[in-house]
């Protein structure tokens, strides 16, 4: 397996995380992700603090951290299933669509996060 080429940091004290990731985790047969979980503690290579980590999702790549949707679509584009979708986000309106879905989601998140638990 090639060394992955996208870093992943995500919240693994989340049930609602941990299902997500699972899920990608066994699409990413390539093993192109690296999942960093940022619960325990912070990632030294990352300059982001722990709790940005936590409040959102973020990812690097190619070099570039970028967090929310956009993260989201750097991880679809990594995983070939996914990559369609991926692409379709580097529209802007595209993205700028799914970062609204994505900040309606964090307001509710502390509730889906009890029922999932």
């Amino acid at each position: 397996m090639a060394s992955p080429s996208l870093k992943i940091w995500y919240d693994g004290a989340c049930p609602l995380c941990l299902r997500e990731i699972a899920l990608m985790r066994r699409l990413d047969k390539r093993g192109a992700i690296n999942f960093v979980d940022v619960a325990e503690g912070a990632d030294p290579s990352c300059p982001i603090d722990q709790r940005e980590l936590l409040a959102r999702f973020h990812a690097e790549e190619n070099g570039v951290i970028v967090s929310g949707a956009a993260a989201f679509a750097a991880m679809w584009r990594a995983i070939p299933v996914l990559r369609p979708l991926g692409l379709l986000a580097r529209n802007a309106l595209v993205l700028s669509a799914l970062e609204a879905a994505y900040l309606r989601f964090l307001k509710i998140r502390p509730r889906l996060q009890r029922f999932f638990s």
